[in-house]
């Protein structure tokens, strides 16, 4: 079975719930994003966690009400590339909106209608 596309650089698969359960969910504003990553650093874009259900966010430690449960955030690394310098890109091209936290091996990017940032050292 051929892999759906959802953009140019994104499988479905690549969003789906990790604990095997086929949980799928993801909106369009946050592929935008990431294409608009993919296409500045011109390398993949790796999505470590996509959506999730509600237990698997759970095991994961995620907070009752992340912004993963609603398909609008991915955690990403961005190959050959420091996810500080992700981060830093993120927030000088949505200087006001989105969701954008800073950890030492990935960075969180969601598409909530208000501004948010965490994690920053």
């Amino acid at each position: 079975m051929k892999q759906q596309q959802l953009s140019s650089h994104f499988k479905r698969s690549e969003f789906v719930c990790c604990c095997g359960c086929s949980g799928f969910l993801c909106a369009y504003e946050l592929i935008d994003v990431l294409e608009n990553v993919r296409t500045h650093f011109n390398s993949p874009v790796v999505i470590n966690s996509g959506f999730r259900c509600v237990q698997h966010n759970k095991n994961v430690g995620g907070q009752p009400n992340s912004r993963h449960l609603r398909g609008d955030a991915a955690d990403i690394t961005v190959r050959g590339v420091a996810p500080k310098l992700v981060a830093d890109y993120l927030e000088s091209q949505y200087p006001d909106k989105y969701g954008i936290g800073r950890y030492r091996t990935f960075t969180h990017v969601d598409v909530r209608p208000t501004l948010s940032r965490w994690g920053r050292n």
